[in-house]
C-alpha cells in the first residue's frame, strides 16, 4: 500500500512567497489524512496537487498558523457538494474553537464531527493507528504517531509445495494461520513483518516524548525553527533548533528527519547551503529540508528507505514530458497532411 507525505506548508509562523504555513497531507492507499491546516492550505493545495477529498484532520494546537485556513476548506468543501464525512481530532478545546468560527463556515451538507483527544489516546484507522501525545510548547500541543500494523510474514510458496501442499486455496490456509495436511504455517510463513510508523511532531521545544515516539520510526517530521546562535530565543517561545531536532532523530534512531516551521530568518545561500539544514548535518546526515509541494515516498522497509521527490525535479520532468508530445505531434502532422 503507498504511503506518503506532501508538505503543503513548511514554514513557520509567518508566510513567505516560498514557504505555506503549517499543513502536511499524509496519503495512505486512498486515504487523505492532513495533520495542521495553516492559513492558505487549500490554495497551496489548489496550486500543486488539487485539493482532495480530506478524510481526516488533525490540529497539533491552537496558533493560528496551524489551524486557520480549517474554516475555509471546510466551506469549499461544502461548495462542492461533498458528502463524505469529515472528523477533526485536537487537543481539549478543538470544539469549542470551531464553534467560535462557525460563523466563517455555517452549515455544512456533510457529516462533519470534532473530537477530543487526551494524552495517549488513539485514532484507529484501516491497518493502523494514530497517537496523540503530549509535546513542550506553549499551551497544550500535541504531536501524532501514524503506526501501521504488523504484516504477515512471507510465504514461501516454493517450500510449501515441496512439502505437499497443493497452490490453491490451501496456500491460503495456511497463511490464514491454519494446518494443511500435516504442515504447519510456521514452516512456511517468515515472522512478521513491522508496519511503517511515521511521526508528526507539531510545534515543540526538545521533548523527550517525541523521542519515545519516534524510536524507530520510517520518517520524522520535526520543527527547526531556529538555529543554534537563537537557543535563546527558541527556549523562550516553546520552539527547537535544529541541532536539537538532529540530536534527537539520532537517538531515536530514525530513518529519515524531515525539518519544518523555518524562521523566515534564514535564507539559501548561493551555492544551495542553508544555516538549518547544514547545523542539522552536522549531527545526523539522514536530515532533509522540505520545499513547499515536496513529497517523501515510504516504501515498506523490505523495499528501500523513504525516498524525497522534489519538486522542483517533478515539475521539470512533467514540463520534459509535455514537450516530448509537443514534438512528437508536430511530427505527425505532416504525415496526417499527406494522408
Amino acid at each position: 500500500m503507498d504511503l506518503s507525505l506532501f508538505f503543503a506548508g513548511t514554514g513557520g509562523s509567518v508566510p513567505t512567497a516560498r514557504r505555506g504555513l503549517p499543513a502536511l497531507l499524509v496519503r495512505r492507499g486512498g486515504e487523505n489524512i492532513l495533520f495542521d491546516c495553516g492559513e492558505g492550505t487549500q490554495r497551496q493545495l489548489v496550486k500543486s496537487i488539487g485539493l482532495p477529498e480530506i478524510d481526516m484532520v488533525f490540529l497539533t494546537h491552537f496558533h493560528a498558523d496551524h489551524w486557520l485556513g480549517l474554516p475555509g476548506m471546510l466551506k469549499s468543501f461544502d461548495l462542492r457538494e461533498r458528502r463524505a464525512p469529515l472528523t477533526v481530532f485536537g487537543p481539549p478545546g478543538t470544539r469549542r474553537l470551531l464553534e467560535q468560527v462557525k460563523f466563517v463556515y455555517g452549515k455544512l451538507g456533510y457529516p462533519f464531527h470534532v473530537e477530543e483527544l487526551e494524552n495517549g489516546d488513539w485514532v484507529p484507522g484501516d491497518g493502523y493507528e494514530i497517537q496523540a501525545f503530549n509535546v513542550r510548547h506553549r499551551g497544550t500541543a500535541f504531536g501524532y504517531a501514524l503506526v501501521e500494523e504488523d504484516r504477515p510474514g512471507r510465504f514461501d510458496a516454493a517450500l510449501a509445495t515441496r512439502l505437499g501442499v497443493t497452490p490453491g486455496p490451501d496456500f491460503g490456509r495456511l497463511q490464514r494461520g491454519e494446518a494443511v495436511g500435516g504442515v504447519d504455517p510456521a514452516q512456511v510463513v517468515g515472522v512478521d513483518r513491522p508496519g511503517r510508523k511515521l511521526v508528526v511532531s507539531g510545534d515543540t521545544a526538545p521533548c523527550e516524548r517525541v523521542e519515545e515516539a519516534a524510536h524507530d520510526a520510517d520518517v520524522l517530521v520535526h520543527e527547526a525553527t531556529f538555529v543554534e546562535d537563537d537557543a535563546a530565543r527558541a527556549a523562550e517561545t516553546g520552539h527547537s533548533t535544529a541541532r536539537q531536532a538532529a540530536t534527537l532523530a539520532a537517538e531515536a534512531d530514525v530513518r529519515l528527519l524531515a525539518m519544518t516551521h523555518v524562521s523566515t530568518r534564514y535564507v539559501y545561500g548561493r551555492d544551495g547551503s542553508h544555516p538549518i539544514l547544514d547545523e542539522a548535518h552536522a549531527v545526523f546526515d539522514r536530515a532533509i529540508l522540505p520545499r513547499d509541494y515536496d513529497q517523501i515516498d515510504v516504501p515498506f522497509p523490505e523495499r528501500g528507505g523513504p525516498e524525497v521527490l522534489r519538486w522542483s525535479d517533478r515539475r521539470a520532468a512533467a514540463r520534459a514530458h509535455a514537450a516530448g508530445e509537443a514534438a512528437g505531434t508536430a511530427e505527425a502532422t505532416p504525415q496526417e497532411a499527406q494522408a
